[in-house]
């Protein structure tokens, strides 16, 4: 690994919040930092709030819910999760999920392998420069950047 002993939640430039679809990301272990061999990310959702159906060509997905209620779409099946609980997404298989609690919900997700993280990174705003609200976005744009991250969208967000 190019650094064995990186120190959990280091602060730098590269791991400011930043906005994508309208909430709150953080990348708290980037790629490069575990030899791309995983990476972990931090987002914090509204209600109501579902990216795409879409498929990861290259990684696994694992979810934490780490605060609020969160309903996962893996394949054709659903999982409704709380906070303390955790889905998997295998690569090749689509899947999304929705916010269901009114408070909205903070989830962590593990990528393995790394490298899709640059794909929330390209495609998000850093929170500094929009004065702590979030841009507007077009989602249909944002996805159609996704070809070279290996990301295909395959459907609508669920309701």
């Amino acid at each position: 690994m190019t650094n064995p002993s990186f120190p959990a939640f280091r602060r730098g430039p590269e791991l400011e919040p930043f906005w994508f679809l309208g909430d709150r990301a953080r990348i708290l272990v980037p790629g490069g930092m575990t030899d791309f061999r995983f990476s972990l990310m931090e987002f914090a959702h509204a209600v109501g709030h579902g990216p795409p159906h879409h498929v990861h060509e290259d990684e696994d997905a694992v979810w934490f819910v780490l605060e609020g209620e969160v309903a996962f779409f893996v394949g054709d099946q659903r999982h409704d999760l709380a906070a303390g609980q955790i889905a998997y997404g295998p690569r090749g298989v689509p899947h999304s999920y929705l916010v269901r609690s009114p408070e909205g919900a903070r989830i962590g997700v593990l990528f393995s392998p790394a490298c899709v993280e640059e794909f929330f990174r390209a495609n998000g705003t850093p929170v500094a420069e929009t004065g702590g609200l979030p841009p507007e976005f077009d989602q249909a744009t944002v996805m159609a950047s996704s070809g070279p991250f290996h990301l295909r969208v395959t459907g609508t967000p669920p309701s």
